[in-house]
């Protein structure tokens, strides 16, 4: 057991025990002190969308979390298009946010997936990424003109593995499920298609694809199948995808509606098997916050999406009670992988590395409560669980931005 020494913001020194006098000390014994969690793929809704959430109630979530580092999603409105988007989103995160806000771009105009957006001038102003997220691109040679745009500016894009076309108005796991519900279906194989034709088109160009928020046992084969030929793709996984199935829907409750939608069991296990074989590289939340308004309405009218940032450290934690990973690889998901994803200088605790830190005891059992989130939507499909793992401290840049 070893101490930390926070210095200006930095890391300045790992011992044991440190000697001196120091302005404020955090106990945290029998507690894990970990890099800050880094959710790479999250929606914060503004512009445009403020009564779901702000850029400000976002981050205190992402810290009441563990979160120090969000990666914004581009589908807001206006869509984060131009680089005038980009720079309102990071003036708001530094007025506003608690935690380091990374927004992400649009792949294409107005998330139209048609005429590619100013991807360089993108870069310039901020953003980490390129993604139409939620706005699958179906044009392939849009997809493959971006690829090598974007292996030129080095950077990754996250692509929403769904074909539009074969989803149709499917709005659940297509299977017996959605047959006894009466529920249009949403086939397994839409994943299948366009994991296949983007690890095609990566391979093609040599450019980055990540794959987000992948649901499937074909995705986990094709992807594995992939790495193997040294294919510069990556993934990641939500804690929805890996701890519910297509079962949840029974009773048309629409906190249980996502895209993609919740699968079978076979495909939970071939998912938590490739977190195993490490086919799978990052877990993420696709924090998606929607108000009463788009949520308490007709299963077939409800908005797609949950929250998640308050949620996710509890529920992934049960992997390692699992067995599935090591407490080491479940923190790596969370923090190192993602840095690697997006080149964040982010994700370590070395010496001089930024002191992003998250503190939390994996033992303490808690129970998920909604009405105590401080997102401002309440739509999570994980109210009332009991789990382990709560989340003492958050300290972003030396600074304790939230503390039980």
């Amino acid at each position: 057991m070893e101490d930390l020494l926070i210095k200006n913001g930095k890391i300045k020194k790992i011992a044991s025990p440190l000697k001196g006098t120091f302005d404020h000390v955090i106990d945290a014994k029998n507690c894990i002190v970990a890099p800050g969690f880094i959710d790479m793929h999250t929606h914060l809704r503004e512009p445009g969308d403020e009564h779901k959430e702000t850029i400000r109630t976002g981050a205190k979530a992402a810290a009441r979390g563990g979160f120090t580092s969000i990666v914004c999603m581009a589908n807001t409105n206006p869509p984060n298009d131009n680089p005038f988007i980009t720079q309102f989103i990071k003036l708001k995160a530094q007025e506003e946010a608690c935690v380091n806000v990374y927004p992400v771009g649009a792949l294409s105009k107005g998330l139209q997936g048609e005429e590619l957006a100013e991807i360089g001038s993108l870069k310039e102003a901020g953003c980490v990424a390129i993604s139409d997220d939620g706005h699958p691109v179906m044009n392939s040679y849009v997809m493959r003109k971006a690829l090598d745009y974007c292996r030129h500016f080095k950077l990754p894009i996250i692509s929403h593995c769904e074909d539009t076309h074969l989803v149709g108005k499917g709005m659940i796991n297509e299977g017996l499920r959605s047959t006894i519900l009466g529920l249009r279906g949403n086939p397994s194989a839409s994943e299948e298609i366009m994991v296949a034709r983007d690890i095609a088109l990566a391979e093609l160009t040599g450019s980055h694809v990540h794959m987000a928020h992948i649901s499937t046992q074909a995705a986990v084969r094709l992807i594995g199948e992939a790495k193997k030929r040294k294919v510069s793709i990556s993934c990641e996984v939500t804690p929805h995808h890996l701890f519910l199935t297509d079962e949840s829907v029974a009773t048309y409750d629409t906190h249980f509606k996502m895209a993609p939608p919740l699968r079978s069991p076979k495909d939970i296990a071939a998912l938590k098997k490739g977190l195993k074989e490490n086919i799978i590289d990052a877990f993420a939340t696709d924090h998606a916050p929607h108000s009463n308004l788009e949520k308490n309405v007709e299963f077939e009218e409800a908005a797609h999406g949950v929250i998640g940032l308050e949620t996710a450290l509890p529920i992934t934690l049960k992997l390692v009670e699992e067995k599935i990973l090591t407490l080491s690889q479940f923190i790596e998901k969370w923090t190192l992988a993602p840095a690697r994803i997006l080149k964040l200088s982010k994700g370590t605790l070395k010496i001089g590395a930024d002191a992003d830190i998250t503190i939390f005891d994996p033992t303490k059992k808690i129970k998920l409560n909604q009405d105590a989130f401080l997102s401002k939507s309440k739509n999570t499909p994980f109210h009332g669980w009991t789990c382990k793992g709560e989340v003492l401290a958050a300290i972003v840049g030396g600074k304790i931005v939230y503390h039980v």
